[in-house]
């Protein structure tokens, strides 16, 4: 018995369910770095959906279908920005009013 190949479709229900989850987490979690965890799911989704797509429906071969991972580095990037920028918030907002609660930072604004 053999396995069909894995196909694109694949990797775009696996993206599709990882962003779902991480939809499902920042939709529900109270606590701002579950919050962070759920926005990170999400972009990962979103890369291995780039990657997949590059990877299967570049007209090209080899080395010139880099297109798909050099968005994904771009993303990777701006999620380590987006973390670290999140935690130093959250760590300013507990050393200041003692709460990680999203909902109750709403007295920040102006």
């Amino acid at each position: 018995m053999t396995l069909p190949p894995v196909g694109l479709t694949h990797y775009l229900v696996l993206g599709a369910m990882l962003f779902c989850m991480g939809l499902f987490a920042v939709m529900t979690r109270r606590h701002a770095v579950a919050v962070l965890l759920g926005i990170e799911l999400m972009l990962n989704a979103a890369n291995i959906n780039l990657i997949a797509i590059s990877r299967f429906l570049s007209p090209h071969e080899g080395a010139l279908a880099l297109g798909g991972q050099a968005f994904a580095l771009i993303v990777m990037t701006l999620a380590a920005c987006e973390v670290a920028i999140g935690l130093a918030i959250i760590v300013c907002l507990y050393r200041n009013r003692g709460i990680v609660n999203p909902d109750e930072a709403a007295d920040m604004k102006w």
